[in-house]
Formats: C-alpha cells, sequence, structure tokens
C-alpha cells in the first residue's frame, strides 16, 4: 500500500494537468457555441473572469483564513501582472485571432506555449538547458516532438477517418460570423494578436512560478488574480463594446459558457496549475498544452460535426510520445535534485552528530585531565 500512495502520489501533478486540458478543451467548446449564437468574445471574457472573482474570493477566504500569508505591495504587483498576462489580456488576444483568422492557425500558434515557455524559463533560470545529460535532451527533443504533432494535427489531413458519432451538431450557424479571412490586413493582425496569446500565457506561467514561491496561498493568489484580470477585462469590454444589449445572459448558452469558464476553468483549474507550477515548474504546465487541441479535435468529430483525419491522428500520437519525453527528463531531474537534498541532509546530520562526539570526547579529556592534577 506504501508503494501504491507514492506512486499515486508522484502521479498527482501530471493527473491533475490532464484534468485541467479535459476542462480546458469543454470550455473551448461552449465558446464555439456562444460566439456562433453571436456573443461578444470581450463581454464573455469579461463575465468569465468576473465569475472566477466571484468563486475563488470565497474559496480563500474559507481554505486560507487562520494560515494567509501576508499580502504585500510586491505580491498585489505581481498579481496585477498574473491577471493581465493570464486572464485578461491573454484571452482576449487568443480570442481576438479566432474572429479574425481561421482556427486552425490560431490552435497552431496557441500550442507554441511550450516553446516559448522553455525559452523564457532557461532565460529566467527557471529551467537549465543541459544538452549533455540524458534528461536535458529528453526535455529539448520531447518539446520540439510535441509541438511538431501539434502542427501536423493542425495543418495535415491526409485519409478521412470515420469513426463513432453522438449525431449531434451544437453548431447551427447563423449566417455570416465576421471572420476576415479576405482581408490581408486583419491577417497580419491576427496573426500578431495569436503571437501576442502566446506570449502572454508564458509570461504568466513564469510570474506564476515567482508569486508562488513567494505567496504561497494558491487559493488567495488565484483569487487576486481573478479579481485584477475581472477588473482589467470588464474595464476593457466598456470601453470598445458600444451594444449594451449583449451584456445579457439571460438562461441560455452565454450564461453556461460564462459561468463554466469562469467557476471551473478560470477558478478552480487555475487554483490546480498554481500548484503544479510550484511543485514542477512552468514547463511542466505549459507542456500539456497540446493535450487540449487532441481533445477538441475528438470532441469536434463526435459533437460538432467536424471531420477527423489520419494526420490528426499521427500528431496526436507525436504530441503524447513528445509529452513522456518531457516527464520523463522532467522526473529524471527531480530524482537527482531529491537525491543531493537527502545527502546534504545526511551530511549535515554527519557533521552535527560529530561535532557533538568530538565536544564530549573534549569535556571527558578536561575532566580526565583536572582529575590527574588533583
Amino acid at each position: 500500500m506504501t508503494d501504491i500512495g507514492k506512486v499515486v502520489q508522484g502521479l498527482k501533478p501530471a493527473l491533475l494537468m490532464l484534468m485541467v486540458q479535459i476542462f480546458f478543451a469543454s470550455v473551448n467548446v461552449l465558446y464555439k457555441v456562444a460566439i456562433n449564437d453571436g456573443m461578444s468574445v470581450r463581454i464573455v471574457t469579461a463575465y468569465r473572469l468576473i465569475f472566477a472573482a466571484a468563486s475563488t474570493i470565497p474559496l480563500a477566504l474559507i481554505f486560507e483564513r487562520k494560515n494567509r500569508p501576508k499580502l504585500t505591495w510586491r505580491v498585489i504587483f505581481m498579481s496585477f501582472f498574473c491577471g493581465l498576462f493570464g486572464g485578461s489580456l491573454f484571452q482576449n488576444l487568443y480570442f481576438e485571432s479566432l474572429a479574425l483568422i481561421s482556427a486552425t492557425f490560431a490552435s497552431a500558434v496557441y500550442n507554441l506555449i511550450p516553446a516559448v515557455t522553455f525559452i523564457l524559463a532557461v532565460s529566467c533560470g527557471f529551467e537549465k538547458l543541459n544538452l549533455q545529460t540524458a534528461a536535458g535532451k529528453a526535455k529539448m527533443l520531447g518539446t520540439i516532438t510535441g509541438i511538431g504533432g501539434a502542427m501536423m494535427l493542425t495543418f495535415l489531413k491526409g485519409v478521412e477517418i470515420n469513426i463513432w458519432t453522438f449525431h449531434i451538431n451544437l453548431l447551427h450557424k447563423k449566417g455570416h460570423t465576421g471572420t476576415l479571412n479576405g482581408d490581408s490586413g486583419s491577417k497580419i493582425l491576427g496573426i500578431f494578436c495569436g503571437l501576442g496569446s502566446c506570449f502572454c500565457f508564458a509570461l504568466w506561467l513564469i510570474i506564476q512560478t515567482k508569486m508562488s514561491k513567494e505567496y504561497t496561498g494558491h487559493h488567495s493568489s488565484t483569487a487576486l488574480m481573478s479579481l485584477m484580470g475581472a477588473i482589467q477585462a470588464t474595464i476593457f469590454a466598456l470601453c470598445v463594446e458600444k451594444d449594451w444589449s449583449q451584456w445579457r445572459l439571460g438562461w441560455s448558452i452565454r450564461l453556461l459558457t460564462a459561468a463554466y469558464s469562469g467557476i471551473v476553468a478560470s477558478g478552480v483549474m487555475v487554483v490546480v496549475i498554481a500548484w503544479c507550477v510550484r511543485k514542477r515548474g512552468p514547463l511542466y504546465a505549459s507542456i500539456f498544452n497540446p493535450l487540449m487541441l487532441v481533445l477538441v479535435a475528438i470532441a469536434g468529430s463526435l459533437m460538432l460535426d467536424e471531420n477527423l483525419y489520419l494526420g490528426s491522428v499521427i500528431g496526436a500520437v507525436l504530441i503524447v510520445i513528445g509529452l513522456y519525453m518531457v516527464l520523463w527528463g522532467k522526473s529524471e531531474e527531480m530524482k537527482k535534485v531529491t537525491h543531493i537534498e537527502i545527502t546534504q541532509e545526511f551530511q549535515e546530520i554527519e557533521v552535527v552528530v560529530a561535532s557533538k562526539v568530538d565536544g564530549e570526547e573534549e569535556r571527558q579529556d578536561n575532566k580526565n585531565n583536572g582529575k590527574v592534577y588533583n
């Protein structure tokens, strides 16, 4: 039972990050339906972060009322940028790119997050680019393999694969959706928005790593981030959107999308991500992002009447292989770090014991010398 407990504890971060991607994939499906219903991306982003703040603040007050870390201006400053890069700016840029260019390209750009995070993490000193070791080579090769698989899944079609279907099509198109694929200027803007969202998410993981070390309350840090992001996204939506009818949710898919994405994706799941980032680092959290594309492809084929191709399956396999390689490399590094820490602890214990023994011997010699002289 002890061995099973250790295995489960070791797999806990991976299982939690897999759960995060499942919930994020379901949010993407809901976003597709809500935008197809005519809802503004900026307003659904604002509502999402408002619901996130409304759900995480009570959790922080309940679970961390006795052991909440001290709130400093430095923590508030970092939470502002976490809310900006991980919440309002990231979501607005990503979904704006979806509106300006094809969803295929936007999804492909999104899967560059692990590579950008790896570069930023190495630059900031959170990850070591040690290509002399097998773990370092595995992390580098796994990251490249995962990104290559994501690109293949997105761009390569090949033979169409007919799998089981629920015969459900949640999208009922209402004519022109406003995608500006014909305008080259809009395409360029959409590309920059997609790249900007990629860098924003990677920057958030880096800042979250720093904040998790200084402010260890996961619920409180998530609540602060959601509150900052909600304020920023609401102000931006109020300045840009002039149609006040867009703010009415009603009992519809709009309310479900805003509440589910806010409470679950931007609330509970951010707590999970913050915990995993603190335990395994920003690269570990970002490398799971391509799995969402696999899950969305499966969900789209089953429920959104989208086609699944051989290229998608091959890309999915490459993503899983790359993911396993990075996890193996990271686990090997964690083993080495743990071994070094245990070795240092034993050395410290040996030094303390040795100093005590030497002290006892010295006192005993002094006593013996005193008796001789007397």
